[in-house]
């Protein structure tokens, strides 16, 4: 039983958390379009042609996708300790959801991967998913409590067993096994496909977790600190054994490599797309832990960061088109076509010999992109401190 509940305003912690995540979601992301392994379609996770930093760089941003996940939920669940019924939750949720799908396929599709307006090749990534995840969640809220973290708790640990059945095994309506639980393109209409990245299962999963994960912010803060932070643990340590005996959790058992460091590589090398029971755990038991450490007072030194965590969708939406422009000008001042920029899927396989840079300038590139970004997410994120209406939240 939950102790008596305290007042739960905005906590910084959840600001802090999603505005590490952001950050780093940059990072993944100026990786794909600047670095020279990246835009000539070598994987950072390939043991045969990685490197410790190109793959950790790579890792580190495999906890943006779960965390950002599993704190829309935990957002939806605050909302309601704020005064909302759950009726008006769930009519946000479904309005806001829908609102994330048609940004998906639209501005986030043109502006910022295909720098055109192609009609053609559409990508379901991970505001595709958060979208229809809280159209699900918008039912799931009338449900009692336990039941909505029961769910999410099937979904999360079962999905891997779902692996064997292939879309084929449903005929003509093998395209919706793709949008639930497999991934792979859909040709909705001769010429026009959807690409699926991020199918439903485990996705809408973790948004109901992340639901439940706001019933232990209610506690005192000390006791849910200290509740956080054993439930982060005990989940970390859960990967590590279940990782360990390379039985079931994800489809890339660990394999011992010739070199220490690259069985660990291996090790850590779990699947994202979908991502699989291992994956989630390796990222969301940690993330718990940092959550119980940064839930006090936001120091100086994070208050960029946590101004990227309240202005999430308003951040993702700016960060994509800048480093993609970015791309583009740092290809045409290095005298080269930047016409391999300016398509979708870009820039995977048609990069010309030359294009792309070294990963410490990736890292140059990132902090000076997180400085760019920051005044206009500041505007942003004071507009919604000193006004209240309603289209704000949808941003």
């Amino acid at each position: 039983m939950l102790s008596p509940p305290c007042t739960v305003d905005r906590l910084e912690a959840v600001d802090v958390l999603r505005g590490v995540v952001m950050a780093l979601m940059a990072l993944d992301h100026i990786r794909y379009f600047f670095h020279w392994g990246s835009v000539h379609f070598h994987s950072p996770l390939t043991l045969g042609t990685t490197t410790i930093p190109l793959f950790f760089t790579r890792w580190i941003t495999h906890f943006c996708a779960p965390v950002f996940v599993f704190l829309a939920g935990t957002g939806a669940f605050l909302s309601i300790t704020r005064g909302k019924s759950k009726r008006q939750l769930s009519w946000f949720l479904v309005t806001r959801g829908l609102w994330l799908v048609f940004l998906e396929l639209t501005f986030i599709h043109w502006a910022g991967w295909a720098f055109a307006l192609d009609f053609h090749h559409y990508a379901a990534l991970v505001i595709w998913v958060i979208g229809w995840s809280m159209v699900v969640l918008a039912l799931l809220v009338h449900l009692p409590g336990w039941v909505i973290v029961a769910l999410g708790a099937v979904m999360v640990a079962g999905h891997n067993a779902l692996d064997g059945i292939k879309p084929q095994s449903f005929g003509a309506a093998g395209w919706l096994w793709q949008v639930v639980h497999a991934r792979g393109g859909i040709e909705f209409a001769s010429g026009y496909q959807l690409s699926i990245s991020y199918p439903l299962i485990p996705w809408v999963g973790v948004m109901a977790l992340g639901y439940g994960f706001g019933q232990l912010l209610r506690l005192e803060p000390a006791q849910r600190r200290r509740r956080v932070f054993w439930t982060g643990a005990a989940v970390t340590l859960g990967f590590i054994a279940l990782r360990w005996f390379n039985a079931y959790g994800d489809p890339l058992p660990w394999t011992p490599q010739a070199r220490t460091g690259f069985t660990l590589l291996s090790f850590l090398r779990c699947e994202k797309y979908p991502p699989s029971l291992c994956y989630l755990m390796m990222t969301l038991g940690p993330a718990l832990m940092v959550f119980a450490l940064v839930d006090r007072a936001t120091p100086r030194w994070l208050e960029p960061i946590r101004t990227f965590g309240r202005v999430p969708l308003f951040y993702y939406l700016l960060h994509l088109p800048v480093i993609h422009g970015l791309a583009v000008l740092a290809e045409k001042i290095r005298g080269g076509s930047a016409e391999w920029l300016i398509q979708f899927p870009s820039p995977l396989h048609r990069a010309p010999p030359g294009a792309g840079y070294s990963l410490v300038t990736v890292y140059l590139i990132w902090i000076a992109v997180l400085v760019l970004l920051y005044p206009a997410c500041r505007w942003f994120a004071d507009l919604k401190r000193r006004r209240r209406d309603a289209w704000l939240s949808y941003w």
